[in-house]
């Protein structure tokens, strides 16, 4: 959906215009406490500055996505001790960093004296060994190895801060959980999104029934690799450091089959998710945010390789690509509506694309309500539009306001012509940063704030402290759900079914998880359809072990 800046901007200023009205007091004490607290994330998050020193970290993978964290950590609740990384051009590139913003180095973000003071090792064993006072662990290395070395930590005595998706299969994702409860740690995922103000403004707005009744949320995030140089996963060969090449013939101890599984990891089935594990499961953790974080009903999809090919395979005009990942998929899931328990067809709609040829929409969800709709805009934007109704104005042209909040018939959106936002709404907008933080060091904040505040009682009653009573935003028990909608996705996907969603895998102490019981699924279609459906799309769905592959 593409909007002329004049309607942006209308939008942005709905926005406002309604987390004034809604949230007004709210704002003002975050506003008024953000300094004392130790800054707008942890005044609106409700956490505050450590009780005592900042957490002894290390840091596991320091390639792109630990690069970010490198940047965004906050120096004031941790303190990073050591990082481990397989690849020496990573080791490097920590230090140095790239030369930009989003990742600037350890000496830049922390000065040379500090940053000197921090070693570098190959492996995660050296590290733990070398630097037993290391409290916690931020994990940001291909995913095929997020739930090994968690397990590893955490059976050391660490807390475990791991990058998303959570792991491989949801079987690993239950084997973390188990683990750190048997350790007594922390285990949080980086869904950044719940450690988003921006979001969680929206997420207020949508709770309190603004948009009226959410029956359709499109998500997306469109990229186009059709240019040369433009393919963001894949790194030639010709252009690998050669420091790393030191490597090459030795990355079997590192848990990768080759170099190139453990440079261009995102695109083989062995070592990544794929695109919905990679891009999906953020726009689907967002999704399923603003429904509530209720459970999916089922899904179904399509995914292919539409753009790559293998050489004297298919047509001459696919670029020649061993990538086992699909470069275009397509996705349905069915979740509850609010009255599903009362009528099973009551269901909201979330479709999620990923394309690998044009990027005319920015990445982002839209999400479609019966009185209005909420555009959240590449995580910076946030843009709200009334619905036109049969007496009132509407549409992305129209300002509004909102009328009887507060009152019992709950709040809702009027329009009314004005040329610029209210007094409320740009109160509301100045508490925004002026750089929109992604969420990435309010994660880190809080997730050191919990082991400083918890101090040992970190399952009270044997459960961990949920969100809404100040426990992590993102635990094992919810990062655990989203994996499982990625999964089961690409399953949909490799087999062409429709894949109703089981609760017992939703229980981390369950044994029943996707990976076994889709390809039996799969295999009862196929059978019952003469063999016309459930074939597996050229090979055995990713996240199926080995020995359930014969199944397929």
């Amino acid at each position: 959906m593409h909007l002329t800046p004049e309607q942006e901007k209308i939008g942005n200023d709905n926005f406002y215009e309604a987390v004034g009205a809604e949230t007004m007091t709210r704002r003002e004490f975050v506003a008024g406490g953000a300094a004392a607290a130790g800054g707008l994330g942890a005044a609106y998050f409700g956490y505050s500055k450590l009780k005592g020193d900042a957490v002894k970290v290390g840091f596991i993978g320091v390639g792109d996505e630990g690069n970010i964290l490198i940047t965004e950590h906050p120096p004031e609740y941790m303190e990073i001790v050591a990082v481990a990384d397989a690849r020496p051009s990573n080791q490097k590139r920590v230090f140095e960093g790239d030369g930009n913003e989003h990742r600037v180095g350890l000496r830049k973000k922390l000065g040379p004296e500090v940053a000197s003071t921090i070693k570098a090792y190959d492996t995660v064993d050296q590290m733990l060994e070398k630097r037993p006072e290391i409290e916690a662990v931020v994990i940001a290395v291909p995913l095929n190895m997020h739930a090994p070395l968690a397990i590893k930590c955490l059976e050391a005595g660490k807390h475990v801060l791991c990058e998303k998706l959570m792991a491989k299969t949801v079987g690993e994702c239950k084997a973390m959980i188990a683990a750190a409860r048997k350790a007594n740690k922390l285990l949080a995922v980086g869904h950044q999104r719940h450690y988003s103000v921006l979001y969680d403004n929206a997420n207020h707005l949508v709770q309190q029934g603004l948009l009226g009744d959410i029956k359709y949320i499109r998500a997306q995030w469109h990229r186009n690799s059709s240019f040369p140089g433009r393919d963001a996963w894949r790194q030639p060969k010709k252009t690998w450091p050669k420091e790393d090449l030191v490597l090459d013939g030795k990355t079997e101890r590192y848990g990768y089959e080759d170099l190139d599984h453990l440079i261009n990891w995102r695109l083989y089935d062995e070592t990544g998710g794929g695109l919905m594990g990679e891009l999906g499961s953020h726009q689907m953790d967002a999704a399923s945010i603003f429904l509530g974080k209720v459970h999916p009903v089922a899904v179904s999809g399509y995914g292919g390789t539409n753009f790559y090919g293998i050489e004297g395979v298919g047509p001459k005009d696919k670029w020649v690509d061993d990538r086992e990942i699909f470069d275009q998929i397509f996705t349905t899931f069915e979740f509850p509506g609010k009255h599903f328990d009362r009528d099973s067809d009551d269901r909201c709609v979330v479709t999620y694309s990923s394309i690998t040829t044009n990027r005319f929409e920015p990445y982002g969800e839209l999400v479609y309500g019966s009185r209005g709709t909420l555009i959240m805009k590449a995580e910076k934007e946030a843009l709200l539009y009334k619905e036109a109704g049969p007496t009132g104005g509407g549409g992305p042209d129209q300002r509004l306001w909102v009328v009887n909040a507060g009152e019992a018939g709950g709040p809702a959106l009027d329009s009314y012509e004005t040329t610029a936002p209210s007094a409320a709404g740009s109160s509301a907008a100045s508490t925004m940063p002026s750089e929109i933080s992604r969420g990435y060091k309010e994660e880190m904040e809080h997730f050191c704030y919990m082991i400083r505040e918890q101090d040992g009682d970190y399952y009270p009653g044997g459960e961990p402290v949920a969100p809404a009573k100040g426990g992590l935003r993102c635990n094992g028990e919810i990062a655990m759900a989203d994996a499982i909608m990625a999964h089961t996705a690409n399953m949909a996907m490799r087999y062409g079914i429709r894949i109703p969603f089981e609760q017992s895998w939703f229980d981390w102490q369950s044994p029943e998880v996707p990976e076994k019981s889709v390809p039996e699924l799969a295999a009862k279609v196929r059978e019952a359809s003469g063999g016309k459906i459930g074939e597996p799309n050229r090979k055995a769905a990713p996240s199926v072990p080995d020995e359930l592959k014969k199944t397929a």
